[in-house]
């Protein structure tokens, strides 16, 4: 699977699946736990955790009959590697900015 800071981008370009994504943070967790206290459906909460996992933000295993959510590290790293790539640029043009505000 490739890794795309766009796609990583578009995936928690949603609200939920923000939120989604932040449980999954936090600690794996599965399905039905994810749902609770979302104003979506378990099986919205499934169709968002499929957009994060083809974005390569989560991935999934097995427990039993149940499917657990943890964050991929290796979408992480494409997003953390993308930012830094660029960060350098971006802190000079803010520079550049504030220096003019003066």
């Amino acid at each position: 699977m490739a890794y795309s800071f766009g796609a990583s981008c578009a995936a928690l370009g949603d609200a939920t699946r923000r939120a989604i994504f932040e449980r999954v943070a936090a600690r794996p967790t599965a399905v039905g736990e994810l749902a609770r206290g979302l104003p979506v459906s378990r099986p919205a909460v499934s169709q968002h955790l499929r957009v994060l996992k083809d974005a390569g933000l989560v991935q999934e295993s097995s427990e039993g009959t149940r499917r657990i959510y943890r964050v991929d590290p290796r979408g992480i790293g494409a997003m953390r590697d993308w930012l830094d790539a660029h960060w350098g640029s971006a802190l000079e043009a803010f520079k550049d900015f504030a220096d003019g505000e003066v």
